[in-house]
């Protein structure tokens, strides 16, 4: 039965999400987002321009939930938040993943989203420069860790253990593997979701130290 809430943009855009989150960036058209709209396609272009249109809107939406680092001055805090919400939203919806920095005409949202982060960064002290620099090496570990997740050959419900267990890793071919996944893997724990703070506070231990550098430059 279709919707007799009035069509409008966001009720377009939550129709869109929808569509992504159940096929991927694949599935969104107009006519898909209009079924799932509960309205004939021809009803979204009052709306939206085109596929293209929804699909910048789409980019919007996912940088919307991230939220925005207040610019406070305690920069590492306010990336590691960011970076740790990025990831979370990402993983919720693997479509944003290819989204968020591919729009030629990106949303107020991005704008806001990538003026908020460098303003946080410059409020902690960092110059220009090394806030792109490390603006855009939070990013790349951020997305470059989802992919990873998101591509682990791992089946349903199969853990690191039982996946490394069922290779059979010959020691004597691959010692090193085979001590990480005796130390780390077997009889443990493991979680590669646990890297991922590890990682991003080397990096921000990282960028620490460089930021103080350019302070005593």
């Amino acid at each position: 039965m279709a919707d007799r809430q009035p069509l409008s943009r966001t009720r377009i855009l939550d129709a869109a999400v929808r569509v992504a989150d159940g096929g991927g960036l694949a599935a969104v058209s107009m006519r898909s987002v209009a079924r799932e709209a509960g309205v004939e396609a021809m009803s979204l272009y009052h709306h939206v321009a085109n596929k293209q249109a929804v699909l910048d809107a789409l980019a919007g939406w996912a940088f919307e939930q991230i939220p925005l680092p207040p610019g406070g001055g305690d920069w590492r805090a306010e990336m590691g938040a960011r970076a740790r919400a990025a990831r979370e939203v990402l993983g919720a919806h693997p479509w944003a993943l290819g989204l968020l920095e591919s729009r030629s005409n990106p949303a107020v949202a991005v704008l806001a989203h990538h003026d908020a982060t460098l303003g946080s960064l410059r409020a902690g002290g960092f110059s220009v420069l090394l806030a792109s620099h490390a603006y855009s090496l939070l990013d790349a570990y951020v997305f470059g860790f989802v992919l990873t997740e998101q591509n682990l050959p791992f089946e349903q419900g199969q853990n690191a253990e039982e996946f490394v267990a069922a290779m059979e890793l010959p020691a004597d071919e691959f010692p090193h593997l085979a001590e990480l996944v005796g130390e780390r893997i077997i009889g443990g724990a493991y979680d590669i979701a646990d890297e991922f703070d590890v990682g991003l506070e080397m990096i921000l231990d990282q960028l620490e130290t460089r930021l103080a550098l350019e302070r005593g430059a």
